[in-house]
């Protein structure tokens, strides 16, 4: 198992620091970093999963080509830039991607496939989700007709708020509104039904895009652990919570631990680092039919 990756330190470029990701500024393009550091109920744990950073760029990578859509990757070879000579190529290797500059979308675009979370909760209340009606009778985990685009704002800390289309349309017109909700729900489509031919589901996503030259691009990371709910699909059954492959694992341990959700988190058990790490390594080579390398 390679050492867990918290935090990067690279002297002389300026950096921004996500709840997950470190990002330079290059000047021109922009060097995107996955630590291996872990988020959930809104704060960062004190506990890493150790190469979680890497499956996370190396699923994002497969999908941006599998998908063959407009997205900012450039390149994954972090040891093609003139690296300062604190850097340690190794432990950036596999969870960098130097990507595009772009005027990221104020928006985060979720698509939902199947009823879960905040969704199944708002269905429960008024048997719609942001403002789309839907049958009744579904249950927690039941699957959509169709796939519905659920808009949500991009909050600098705290949760995402759920939006309608409307409120989005009033946010970034009309055009970018259709665009973003039809190319999320095709991009979603195909992500799903590729998955499912490798036996996870994509029960719900969400993604980011970004302007460059007039054109909308995929940005951030794609249909990953983090960004997605991935349920095996042999112990698929409505009615209830599903197992999973994503940090579903970790948050159930917080809840069960009577963590308060105000307070600093516990540090994980060894145990839940373990499967975590084990999961989205499952994950990984599930979708890609490869072995991860980085053991």
């Amino acid at each position: 198992m390679s050492d867990a990756v918290t935090r990067t330190t690279l002297s002389g470029w300026p950096v921004r620091r996500g709840k997950v990701r470190d990002i330079y500024d290059l000047g021109d393009r922009l060097l995107m970093i996955s630590t291996d550091r872990i988020s959930a109920f809104d704060w960062v744990l004190p506990t890493p999963i150790p190469d979680k950073g890497r499956v996370l760029t190396q699923i994002s990578a497969f999908w941006f080509a599998l998908l063959d859509t407009p997205n900012h990757l450039l390149s994954e070879d972090v040891q093609s830039l003139a690296l300062p000579a604190d850097a340690d190529p190794a432990s950036l290797t596999g969870r960098s991607m130097i990507v595009r500059k772009c005027e990221v979308v104020p928006i985060e675009c979720v698509v939902r496939g199947y009823l879960e979370g905040s969704g199944w909760k708002e269905y429960q209340q008024n048997q719609a989700v942001c403002g789309i009606p839907l049958p009744a009778g579904l249950q927690q985990g039941s699957p959509l007709a169709e796939p519905i685009f659920t808009p949500a704002t991009k909050e600098e800390s705290g949760h995402d708020i759920n939006i309608s289309y409307e409120q989005m349309t009033d946010l970034v017109g009309a055009e970018t509104a259709r665009e973003l909700r039809d190319r999320s729900i095709e991009i979603y489509r195909r992500g799903a039904e590729y998955a499912r031919a490798k036996g996870i589901i994509i029960a719900d996503t969400k993604f980011e895009w970004g302007h460059v030259d007039g054109q909308l691009i995929l940005i951030d990371e794609v249909l990953t652990p983090d960004s997605s709910r991935f349920w095996p699909a042999d112990r698929y059954a409505p009615g209830r919570a599903q197992p999973s492959y994503d940090k579903q694992f970790v948050r159930d341990w917080l809840t069960a631990s009577g963590w308060d959700k105000n307070s600093e988190p516990p540090a994980l058990p060894d145990a839940v680092v373990s499967k975590t790490r084990e999961k989205y390594i499952e994950a990984y080579e599930r979708l890609t039919g490869k072995p991860f390398t980085w053991r």
